[in-house]
């Protein structure tokens, strides 16, 4: 079954936009494996827009562009799975691509089919340039039926941006992950503005189709197509602590090629992506925790009756000594007269800090987080 944990790989778009080739993309299947992100679960490489040739062919399939693909997409689809990991491609519901190649719009099974054919295993479908009136869940649940029936497993990352009612129909069109906000941006608003969004979606995500909050962009740091200064560590530390514990896909954006060390710690972190890749595959839950700074708890239960929760300063002031943020234990279940507390790990420093009774205390500056991992016991 695909999807079972939310899915996780590396897609082309916020990096390269449409500067893709075959080089590109294998140059990056090596980078996966060699750097350990494979060992680390990412599997997926998945071209974005501009891989297809402006025209269809005289059969009405679609062609990859002659220039960037002279050996076709099949030949990259197999030397992807050569390494081990899995392909995925990009088409749209509208007649054209965001970026004005051929859609899907009127040709789902024919694409479905010519996709199976050419060894993909996962397709984004984005939501440009379809006609007027076309309702969206329609649309979505032809790609679904015709991936469904193509001969192969190709999971199905249905891209709506959130809206056209997304969260009443994206499940059960068929979709395994579904976009639920706009196209995220490499700066701090952007991805904070994101994850505060999605704090009410958490009881939409399941095993098997998983709420996604667009691609992570740690490791951006400025230099991507999409624009903007960047982040700074911790801020791209916060953003994959929010992503893992909000069970969001784990998608990497960046060029996995030459990545820092930085960026290599925040990425592979085992800790967090097993919390992110709990099977149960609940979305934490979170609540604001002082009333009139933007301090969050979030808390994540999992599968083995251990629980992940998180402090996050999203405001722009530093906490003090006097205005720390403090999770309550009462607050995620556990009553100080229950005899138990939970026996605490510092899962973003990979360090024990003891057992809790009451409550965690962290003293964060703008912009940073605390996660922990909590298993209860008798004290």
């Amino acid at each position: 079954m695909m999807a079972k944990t939310p899915p996780m790989g590396w897609n082309s778009w916020n990096g390269f936009m449409g500067n893709i080739s075959d080089k590109l993309i294998m140059e990056t299947a090596d980078a996966m494996v060699e750097s350990g992100l494979k060992d680390c679960g990412y599997e997926y490489i998945v071209m974005d827009d501009f891989w297809m040739a402006p025209e269809r062919d005289e059969n009405g399939r679609m062609v990859p562009d002659p220039e960037k693909f002279p050996n076709g997409v099949k030949a990259v689809a197999d030397y992807v799975h050569s390494k081990g990991l899995k392909f995925g491609l990009y088409s749209c519901a509208g007649m054209l691509t965001c970026g004005s190649r051929p859609g899907s719009f009127q040709h789902e099974f024919v694409d479905a089919k010519t996709f199976a054919e050419w060894g993909v295993d996962f397709l984004k479908y984005d939501n440009c340039q379809k006609p007027d009136g076309i309702e969206d869940h329609l649309l979505y649940r032809r790609m679904a039926m015709a991936l469904r029936n193509c001969g192969r497993d190709i999971l199905f990352s249905a891209c709506s941006w959130g809206e056209y009612g997304t969260l009443d129909w994206a499940r059960n069109s068929g979709a395994h992950m579904w976009r639920s906000t706009g196209d995220i941006m490499d700066n701090w608003v952007s991805m904070r503005d994101i994850a505060m969004s999605q704090f009410e979606h958490s009881p939409y995500n399941a095993p098997y189709s998983f709420n996604d909050l667009d691609m992570l962009i740690v490791g951006l740091d400025g230099k991507s197509c999409v624009g903007l200064p960047g982040c700074t560590k911790e801020e791209y530390q916060t953003h994959f602590a929010l992503w893992s514990l909000m069970s969001s896909p784990l998608m990497i954006s960046c060029d996995i090629r030459n990545m820092s060390a930085d960026t290599k710690e925040i990425l592979m972190n085992k800790e967090l992506i097993a919390i992110n890749q709990d099977e149960e595959g609940r979305q934490g839950y979170a609540w604001k925790i002082h009333k009139d700074e933007d301090y969050y708890g979030i808390a994540k239960p999992l599968s083995n009756g251990d629980y992940a929760f998180g402090l996050f300063n999203l405001s722009d002031k530093d906490c003090n000594i006097t205005n720390c943020l403090n999770l309550k234990f009462w607050d995620i279940g556990l009553p100080y007269g229950s005899g138990y507390g939970f026996e605490i790990r510092d899962v973003i420093n990979h360090k024990d800090i003891g057992v809790r009774k009451e409550y965690i205390t962290a003293n964060l500056k703008a912009h940073e987080c605390a996660v922990f991992r909590g298993k209860l016991v008798e004290i």
